[in-house]
């Protein structure tokens, strides 16, 4: 069985990635949306975070395999992650290293971000911003790159659904991981 094609949307809180990942699904049916904060719900009904009753593994170590697990039974996602710190970039690579990944980059500029921060009510304003710190900081060779404050949502849908229908010329997430390899090297 051929593994699942992968879409991964990387791009700090209120950038846009869910509001793309719908719409990219709407637009490909063979398409399922996985997002990240979908799956911190799931671990959060798990825990009992009021008691300190929690699960001592970051949520993305579940998350990646998850992905994996989908991808290895053929299914297609359009993943909403935000790859914010080394852990979890390490995580992701070291898991996904071997599966049909096209790598979109999702920005936006900070003004925009903490605006929708502040209408969406349920994120902590400033969260984007200190996020930028690290995401897109990491050498990360993306197969596209979107502006979500900028392009036209039906021009970065089609970009991208025409980037997947020649998925095996995307080369962003193997080069990606071979950079951050080599600038970790550097720096032992």
């Amino acid at each position: 069985m051929a593994k699942g094609k992968i879409i991964l949307l990387n791009g700090v809180s209120s950038s846009g990635k869910s509001t793309l990942s719908r719409e990219l699904v709407e637009k490909m049916p063979e398409y399922f949306h996985l997002s990240v904060d979908d799956f911190d719900v799931i671990i959060e009904k798990m825990e009992d975070r009021d008691k300190g009753h929690l699960i001592p593994v970051p949520t993305e170590y579940f998350f990646h395999r998850s992905i994996a697990m989908f991808s290895d039974k053929g299914v297609n996602l359009v993943v909403d992650q935000i790859l914010h710190d080394e852990d979890t970039l390490m995580d992701c690579y070291k898991t996904l290293k071997d599966y049909p990944v096209l790598f979109v980059g999702v920005h936006c500029p900070i003004e925009v971000l903490e605006e929708r921060e502040m209408k969406r009510g349920d994120r902590s304003i400033g969260q984007a911003k200190g996020q930028l710190s690290y995401v897109h900081r990491q050498n990360e060779v993306y197969d596209v790159e979107v502006d979500t404050s900028l392009d036209d949502l039906e021009t970065i849908l089609q970009l991208i659904k025409e980037k997947q229908e020649n998925l095996e010329e995307a080369a962003g997430w193997k080069k990606t991981i071979g950079e951050y390899s080599r600038m970790k090297l550097r720096t032992l």
